[in-house]
């Protein structure tokens, strides 16, 4: 099982942008120091829910800061962001990571942010599948062009590419660079490109598979992950071969039924048993982790910490036509976090990561480990949960 920590810089009542900013920071240090997997890391705009507003910049700076743990976004969102920009983020910071970078995206919500960076509701509404596939495109290729509604431009070179190809003798520069070949001009050390679709073919596109805690290397491009919490998004990721990252209002009977979905729709495209089996083992389920030495003390943390947040965080949200939008209730929506996720004891943390991982087949988790709302109970929280639950998971 590989567990890691879910930070969305939240800003919590009283905080501000910068020290919200530094926890995360901080956290991901100590995420490291733990032993977790990875760190997920979450953008938003205009927002105090989550005051990053861009996950991929964040990365940079946090791989940076680590040598070990895995990066990821969860999620960068598509329906704000060129695909072409976020393509090329992510294979730099692949080719200069040593592989542990990982690009969760997602469609987003129906804000405010649509009409702010010029998506609009189309974007939102029926522009998720053109996105992704050209951002696919980006990641896989050497050259990519669009001739789509949402983009259209000519063909040009992919540069950083994320998946390098293999250095073979007697292969054309020309070819390389995608030019006219020219027989009589040979450079015999320069590198050669498979045709897309059998690269696509030979690398897994969510990358390759490594033992926990190793980098993944950089030949086969960044892993991508989609966020699913629709069955809409779920065909759409089975039919691209891409693992899914599932949200934290989802309990183990909704799990059950998404990877059913999944598995319909990845059968139905022609997909073998095999390679199913291989991207099941990358789904990601987003959680909540909260140790302490009693249950009622560790429910306690987050029902004084959480409902405020929700209610000053996801109640700033504006939506992008003005259409009605109903919040959950905070006080609610937080004890059924606590509910359904890992909060409790080490031993009650364990045996709910071991509980999901049987019903569901899911071995990769994201745990929010920052619903305190407060820098040393959250490092805190994140080395227990290294030190005591980690260790009872294998």
């Amino acid at each position: 099982m590989r567990v890691g920590a879910f930070l969305l810089s939240a800003q919590f009542p009283g905080q501000s942008h910068a020290q919200a900013l530094e926890r995360t920071v901080a956290a991901t240090v100590a995420a490291e120091r733990a032993g977790l997997d990875a760190v997920w890391l979450a953008e938003h705009h205009f927002v105090p829910y989550g005051v990053c507003p861009n996950a991929a910049t964040l990365a940079a700076l946090l791989l940076g800061r680590t040598r070990r743990i895995q990066l990821g976004t969860a999620v960068s969102v598509l329906s704000t962001t060129h695909p072409v920009a976020l393509g090329e983020q992510a294979a730099l910071l692949h080719l200069t990571s040593g592989g542990r970078f990982t690009l969760g995206v997602g469609r987003g919500g129906p804000w405010i942010d649509l009409t702010v960076f010029g998506g609009g509701v189309a974007a939102f509404e029926q522009g998720f599948a053109e996105r992704l596939d050209l951002l696919l495109r980006w990641l896989r290729g050497s050259r990519v062009r669009a001739d789509g509604p949402q983009f259209s431009f000519p063909e040009v070179a992919v540069v950083p590419r994320a998946v390098e190809p293999a250095r073979l003798s007697g292969v054309e520069l020309a070819d390389w660079l995608g030019l006219q070949q020219e027989p009589a001009l040979r450079f015999p050390r320069q590198r050669s490109d498979q045709p897309l679709d059998v690269a696509a073919e030979s690398v897994a596109p969510w990358g390759p598979e490594r033992r926990p805690g190793e980098p993944s290397g950089t030949a086969a491009g960044p892993p991508v992950v989609v966020a699913c919490t629709s069955p809409a998004s779920v065909r759409l990721a089975a039919e691209r071969g891409l693992p899914m990252l599932l949200g934290m209002h989802s309990g183990d009977e909704d799990k059950q039924q998404m990877l059913a979905a999944y598995r319909t729709a990845w059968r139905e495209g022609g997909r073998g048993e095999e390679q199913l089996a291989r991207v099941e083992r990358e789904h990601v389920a987003a959680g909540v982790a909260q140790v302490a030495d009693r249950s009622p003390a560790a429910r306690a943390t987050l029902l004084r910490a959480m409902p405020g947040w929700f209610e000053y965080g996801l109640g700033a949200h504006r939506t992008v036509d003005g259409r009605e939008r109903k919040m959950r209730d905070p006080y609610a929506y937080t004890e059924l976090l606590c509910d359904l996720h890992a909060v409790g004891t080490p031993r009650q943390c364990a045996d709910r990561l071991l509980a999901t991982a049987e019903r569901t087949g899911i071995r990769r988790f994201a745990l929010l480990a920052e619903g305190s709302g407060d820098r040393e109970a959250t490092l805190h929280n994140i080395a227990r949960l290294g030190a005591e639950v980690l260790p009872q998971l294998s």
